[in-house]
């Protein structure tokens, strides 16, 4: 039951990373933006509190 629930707050963080990716404007044109939109899924509470973390190639 308990691997269950981690995959399921698994998939949850990371679907909500997605949408708060596409709906900062992370959007993948090069590396650098594919680069950017992967760290915003990953640390999207970063995103909430206006951290800017476009990475420039």
């Amino acid at each position: 039951m308990h691997q269950y629930g981690a995959s399921l707050f698994g998939i949850l963080y990371l679907l909500i990373g997605v949408v708060v990716a596409v709906t900062n404007g992370y959007a993948i044109h090069s590396i650098g933006d594919l680069l950017s939109f992967v760290l915003a899924i990953l640390l999207w509470p970063l995103v909430l509190l206006n951290v800017n973390l476009h990475v420039a190639v």
